[in-house]
């Protein structure tokens, strides 16, 4: 559907961007991402260098390429979820009911990628320190806009943040283990917060005292 409403310039704007994306990620996996340059990636899809910087300001934005679709997934997701539960305030269950929320509206994203991208852009990212800083600073982006909306709707702030953290381990970990298969990231993603939410506190907080 989505697709029906774009129109024919639309739509050859998003072909051209992603065949930039293909051909970059075919080659970083070839020969690693420090030895690819931007002129060896717009010459492999067949564009110039100029058209090249139109979509990407550089070619670390390429392994960061549904930057903008993410954020936006995660926006329309978390939003009508913490309204409806609103005012928050400091229960800790519901803002991490809406942080899953959000965080599985990324895994959908995420995944239409496919196993084989998400594979060998993890392992680039890893390999590279700017490029793991990089992913660092967008997910810290993310986590700032869940507690912006989560804070929004009467969360008070200690209670956003925790939330947030959690969601951001549960990601983390559903990573770690589902990196031989990525197409289990949204499945992983949920058992780590089922994990989460049906913890014994009092056991946990004998455990800690």
């Amino acid at each position: 559907m989505e697709h029906e409403q774009l129109s024919l310039r639309e739509r050859k704007q998003r072909r051209t961007r992603e065949t930039i994306i293909a051909t970059a990620l075919a080659l970083f996996a070839e020969r690693g991402f420090d030895r690819v340059t931007v002129d060896e990636i717009a010459a492999g899809a067949e564009v110039g260098r100029t058209t090249f910087f139109r979509y990407f300001v550089d070619k670390q934005e390429l392994l960061f390429a549904d930057d903008d679709e993410l954020m936006e997934a995660l926006t329309y997701a978390v939003e009508p979820a913490a309204a409806q539960h609103a005012p928050i305030g400091d229960a800790l269950e519901t803002a991490i009911g809406v942080t899953r929320i959000g965080l599985l509206a990324m895994t959908r994203v995420i995944g239409r990628r496919g196993s084989a991208w998400l594979r060998t852009r993890q392992q680039l990212v890893l390999a590279n320190p700017a490029l793991t800083a990089r992913s660092l600073v967008k997910e810290q982006q993310y986590a700032h806009a869940a507690v912006q909306i989560l804070t929004s709707h009467g969360a008070s702030r200690d209670t956003a943040v925790l939330a947030t953290g959690i969601a951001a381990a549960c990601y983390q970990t559903a990573q770690a283990i589902t990196a031989d298969r990525p197409g289990d990231l949204s499945n992983a993603v949920n058992q780590a917060f089922k994990r989460v939410t049906t913890l014994d506190r009092r056991r946990l907080l004998r455990a800690t005292s």
